[in-house]
């Protein structure tokens, strides 16, 4: 028997500019709201050509410099709520992509998507902007107890890329922790020692997720 791999390809290549917001008396602007884009763009170290980023210290930066959400999340997500407004990009995105659920994605896979290698880091954990997005006041908790996060990437090599190319799988990570194996063990504090363990071996973890996992130490 033959193992078939999944066919992995880029959607849609998103990119967002700053939107004012006012939330609970709170007020500031947001870049969540990205919209798909036509042609080749440019992919440096910290984004896409003409995506901006906006609370540095918690998004973007090399180790979050290119966000992915897979299309079966859609499809998970149109059967919960009900809404007719979907379009590409709409989870704040930067690339929607074919066959890269979290489950599919080992931290450190490397990938090549048209001439930019990227390599996979941490899942998101979105803030209340997300809520924002969604004009839901509970949109941020109904995605962190669906645990669907998608996958930050960092920038191993600058390059172009455009919505229809393929996702090649260049090299498989020596860590055996897929994001989603990472979002389990983030949700139920570690129950798991030898995950954490093993997540904790992940040289280029974070340090806002090392900090975490090494809490979860018992």
């Amino acid at each position: 028997m033959f193992n078939i791999l999944p066919v992995m390809k880029l959607l849609s290549l998103n990119i967002g500019k700053p939107q004012p917001f006012t939330y609970h008396e709170r007020q500031g602007f947001t870049f969540i709201f990205k919209l798909p884009v036509e042609g080749v763009r440019e992919v440096s170290f910290l984004n896409v050509e003409g995506d901006e980023q906006g609370d540095l210290s918690v998004h973007g930066g090399a180790l979050k410099a290119v966000y992915s959400y897979d299309i079966s999340y859609y499809d998970h997500w149109k059967g919960i709520l009900n809404r007719n407004d979907w379009s590409y990009g709409m989870f704040g995105e930067n690339l929607t992509t074919e066959g890269m659920p979290d489950d599919n994605i080992l931290i450190g896979n490397i990938y090549k998507i048209g001439s930019v290698v990227l390599r996979a880091v941490q899942p998101r954990f979105p803030c209340f902007k997300l809520n924002i997005r969604f004009e839901m006041e509970n949109m941020l908790q109904q995605f962190m107890q669906q645990a669907k996060h998608g996958t930050y990437f960092s920038v191993v090599q600058e390059g172009s890329m455009k919505a229809g190319d393929t996702i090649e799988l260049l090299e498989t990570s020596k860590h055996k922790i897929s994001i989603q194996q990472l979002v389990e063990a983030y949700n139920n504090k570690g129950a798991d020692q030898q995950i954490v363990e093993k997540i904790l071996a992940i040289d280029f973890l974070p340090e806002r997720l090392r900090r975490t996992f090494v809490s979860f130490l018992r």
